[in-house]
């Protein structure tokens, strides 16, 4: 009898074993379900939408404290308060942060003319990026330890906010622009001198990855009519990318990403090839985007009062405009709007006033990716 009853009892423990299994698979299924359970439905670009997100660089573009230097001192002279080193963008920060949180407010702007607070917007426009700041800025990048200060992410964003201003047809436009383009013409220079030396491509997810820094200078060059940075952009992103085939885009993202380095490659050579070679390219280097069922995991945010883990909700919206990008161009690449639109809804409501460590930049990443959403970029 013992024996008997022992093998039952075996018999029953190895029965239930399937069993607990398959009810946890269930239980897991149905939590991962939740937490991707987001709308397919873009959120779009409106006056109120507007108004909250110009609300964050408002905030911030003249709050010099916290802040992060990132600077290389060579001697106590250099130990400066951030606005008396940087007088023109020392608030939301850091020096990009401030660029393109000024970026935002000029964008927003131009497509709403009725944007509350718009007085005191321009105001602090105007006097933030004047004639006699910027020269103190431009002092800085002269200095001898600066040469590499904001390459090339800070860079790419400086010819951002140059080009927006250039578009923007505004007596105010046309005094920023003047004042800033002493800089503006600096940065080009430091592309210019710089992208001829660099060997080998920075692919990573953060500020220094350069098919970004390609891409945002390319616009610029593009709109403004400079063939030299123009033609020196399209001939080093064929150098670095032309030969690559099958991105790991499963590997990505990595714990602190903001920019999805296969994305922002296939950016970057959408701009500089023909539409046949550019999608013969895609076809190499990202196959898996013709497939009308893709689908990409959003990058998932664990806390966002931590200033790198926050980074997550901004590769989720630079994604979403590499990916609106492709698919407004290329009809056949269109059912890629509906994962840009699941990345946007993500994360677009998670920006809020009080969390500082995201406030300060997320606002631009996302203003960036619904002006993609309605535009199409045609060559």
């Amino acid at each position: 009898m013992k024996k008997i009853s022992y093998f039952l009892l075996l018999c029953l423990f190895v029965q239930c074993q399937p069993k607990a299994k398959e009810e946890k698979s269930e239980n897991e299924t149905t939590k991962n379900t939740k937490t991707t359970n987001v709308s397919t439905k873009i959120a779009t670009l409106s006056l109120a939408e507007a108004n909250r997100l110009a609300a964050l660089p408002l905030h911030c573009m003249q709050e010099e404290y916290p802040n992060k230097l990132n600077q290389t001192i060579g001697s106590e002279e250099d130990l400066q308060s951030p606005k008396a080193l940087h007088p023109a963008f020392y608030g939301c920060f850091d020096w990009h942060s401030s660029v393109h949180g000024h970026w935002s407010l000029v964008t927003l702007l131009k497509q709403f003319p009725n944007l509350e607070n718009s007085a005191e917007i321009r105001e602090k426009l105007a006097e933030n990026i004047s004639k006699e700041n910027i020269e103190i800025e431009i002092l800085y990048f002269k200095g001898k330890y600066n040469k590499s200060f904001e390459r090339t992410y800070g860079w790419a964003w400086l010819l951002k906010l140059a080009e927006e201003l250039h578009t923007w047809d505004d007596p105010l436009a046309r005094e920023l622009e003047m004042n800033l383009q002493p800089m503006t013409d600096i940065i080009v220079q430091g592309y210019l001198d710089f992208l001829p030396k660099l060997n080998y491509p920075i692919r990573v997810g953060e500020h220094t990855n350069t098919a970004f820094g390609l891409t945002f200078a390319y616009d610029y060059a593009k709109t403004v009519e400079n063939a030299a940075l123009k033609s020196l952009i399209e001939q080093r992103a064929k150098d670095f990318y032309m030969s690559d085939e099958n991105c790991p885009i499963s590997w990505e993202p990595s714990g602190f990403d903001f920019l999805s380095p296969c994305l922002e490659e296939a950016d970057i050579m959408r701009r500089i090839l023909s539409k046949e070679d550019f999608k013969t390219w895609l076809n190499k280097f990202l196959p898996q985007l013709a497939n009308k069922d893709f689908q990409l995991a959003q990058g998932k945010v664990s806390d966002r009062t931590d200033g790198k883990l926050v980074h997550l909700d901004g590769v989720n919206f630079s994604r979403a405009w590499c990916l609106y990008g492709i698919a407004n161009e290329f009809t056949e690449y269109a059912h890629l709007k509906n994962v840009a639109n699941e990345h946007i809804n993500y994360s677009l409501p998670s920006i809020v006033d009080d969390n500082y460590e995201g406030t300060h930049w997320l606002g631009s990443f996302a203003i960036y990716a619904l002006n993609t959403a309605a535009n199409v970029q045609v060559d």
